[in-house]
């Protein structure tokens, strides 16, 4: 039963990584990956560690990576103060109720703060981090 487990995880990385179109979307995969398999391996051990991979690799590529003009956008801004957290910012997390976003107005799907010093793009709705620029 284990074995079939762990085959099943393996097969569900390789397959989730083979269809990556982007680097953005290859990075919110890799992200949802690591995250998911650290919560695994802590709740279930190394199956959990599998599960977790394949689970966190599936809502990582769901994020919608900003378009490049969102991303100009938000480079040239002036920088709002930066508010600083105890969290680590994360890719396919959502940013703390307390950081204020600045919306972006030419793209109403992302909005930005600048948290401990990064520039930080999230979709407002979910508060869900979709590109950490540095």
């Amino acid at each position: 039963m284990k074995k079939l487990v762990i085959t099943a995880a393996v097969a569900g990385l390789l397959a989730g990584s083979a269809f990556a179109q982007d680097a953005n979307k290859q990075a919110g995969t890799a992200a949802g990956m690591a995250g998911g398999a650290a919560a695994g391996a802590v709740v279930g051990g190394p199956i959990g560690a599998g599960v977790g991979a394949v689970v966190g690799g599936a809502l990582g590529a769901a994020l919608t990576p900003p378009p490049p003009e969102v991303v100009t956008y938000v480079e040239q801004q002036p920088a709002p103060p930066s508010v600083v957290i105890q969290e680590r910012i994360v890719v396919g997390k959502p940013i703390p109720s307390a950081v204020v976003l600045t919306p972006i107005p030419q793209n109403s799907r992302y909005a930005y703060a600048v948290v401990n010093d990064q520039r930080v793009i999230v979709e407002p709705q979910s508060r869900t981090v979709v590109r950490v620029i540095n």
